[in-house]
C-alpha cells in the first residue's frame, strides 16, 4: 500500500520553517508522510536534526525531502566550479538526510530551479551531458548511504532539461544507478504529456516518487486531472512508493513568488480540512 503525504509548504509563505509542528499536524490529518525542504535540513544543527528525527519517530510519520537547486549549485552549468558546488551541496544534503532519518530526496536536483535555457549560450545536449556527468558523481553519496534520489520531470516554464517522462527515463538510464529514479508530478504532466497515464506507464520501474496536485494547483478533486486513469496506471506498473500532495493555494512570501501564485486560490477554505479531504481522496483513487 502506498504511503500518502503532503508538502509542508502548502501551509507556509517561506521555504525555511520549523518542520516539527507540521509533523504533528499531518499525523492528526491522517497522512503517513511529511515532505520537507532539503535545503533547510542541510543547514540545521545537530540538535535540531535530532529533534526532527525524534519527533517523526514518536509520531510514526515518515519524512521525505525535496529541493530545486539554486543557480550556484547547477549541475548542468557550463562552469565546472558551479557543477562541483552542486555536487557538494547534494552531498551535504545526503549527510543531513541520514541524521534526520530521511531516505529519499526528490526535485530539480539535476540543474537549477527555475532554470531557463536561452541565457546559457550552450546547446541542450551540452547541458544534459554536464548534468549527467555531475549526477554520476553526486549519486555516489546516495549509494554509500542507502538513499534514493528522484529527478523531477517538470514543465517547460520551470526547467528545460527534462519535460517528459521519456526524457526522465533517458536521463536515469544514462546515469545508470539503481539509487536514481524519477519523480513525476500530475501538475507538470498535465502541461507536457499526451496522457498522464501513458507517462506513468512509460516511466514504469523508474518511478520512485509521485507528486499530486490539480491542474490549477489546488488539492486533488478541484480540477480536471484524470485521477481514475492515474490510479489504474499506477496499478499497472505496480507502483508501491510514496504519493505526496503538493498543492499551493496562498499568494505572498517566497513560496507564492516562486510558485507564481498571485491570488488566493481558495479564499474561504480551511487549509487543514482541505488537506484531510485530499488525503482521503488520494487513498480512494489508489485503492
Amino acid at each position: 500500500m502506498n504511503k500518502v503525504g503532503i508538502y509542508y509548504a502548502y501551509w507556509t509563505h517561506d521555504w525555511d520553517a520549523d518542520f516539527v509542528p507540521y509533523i504533528y499536524k499531518v499525523k492528526k490529518l491522517g497522512f503517513d508522510v511529511l515532505e520537507i525542504n532539503a535545503g533547510t535540513i542541510a543547514a540545521l544543527g545537530a540538535d535540531e536534526k535530532k529533534r526532527l528525527k525524534d519527533t517523526a519517530a514518536e509520531t510514526g510519520i515518515n519524512m521525505s525531502c525535496c529541493i530545486g537547486l539554486p543557480p550556484s549549485s547547477d549541475l548542468a552549468s557550463s562552469d565546472i566550479t558551479v557543477r562541483q558546488a552542486g555536487i557538494n551541496h547534494l552531498n551535504r544534503i545526503g549527510d543531513a538526510m541520514v541524521e534526520c532519518g530521511i531516505d529519499r530526496l526528490s526535485g530539480i536536483i539535476y540543474s537549477n530551479w527555475p532554470g531557463s535555457f536561452e541565457d546559457r549560450g550552450v546547446t541542450k545536449q551540452q547541458a544534459w551531458d554536464w548534468s549527467v556527468a555531475s549526477m554520476k558523481e553526486a549519486i555516489k553519496k546516495a549509494e554509500d548511504l542507502g538513499l534514493i534520489y528522484n529527478v523531477e520531470v517538470v514543465n517547460r516554464f520551470e526547467q528545460f532539461l527534462m519535460n517528459t517522462a521519456d526524457e526522465g527515463v533517458a536521463y536515469v538510464k544514462e546515469v545508470g544507478s539503481t539509487h536514481l529514479k524519477i519523480l513525476l508530478d500530475t501538475f507538470h504532466m498535465n502541461i507536457e504529456e499526451d496522457t498522464i497515464g501513458g507517462a506513468i506507464e512509460t516511466t514504469g520501474e523508474y518511478l520512485g516518487h509521485l507528486h499530486t496536485g490539480e491542474s490549477n494547483r489546488k488539492p486533488p478533486g478541484y480540477g480536471h486531472i484524470p485521477w481514475d486513469e492515474i490510479g489504474a496506471s499506477l496499478k499497472k506498473i505496480n507502483f508501491q512508493e510514496w504519493v505526496v500532495l503538493e498543492p499551493f493555494l496562498m499568494p505572498g512570501g517566497e513560496v507564492g513568488r516562486d510558485i507564481r501564485v498571485y491570488r488566493d486560490l481558495m479564499p474561504y477554505a480551511d487549509l487543514d480540512e482541505e488537506a484531510r479531504k485530499a488525503c482521503a481522496f488520494t487513498r480512494a483513487f489508489l485503492k
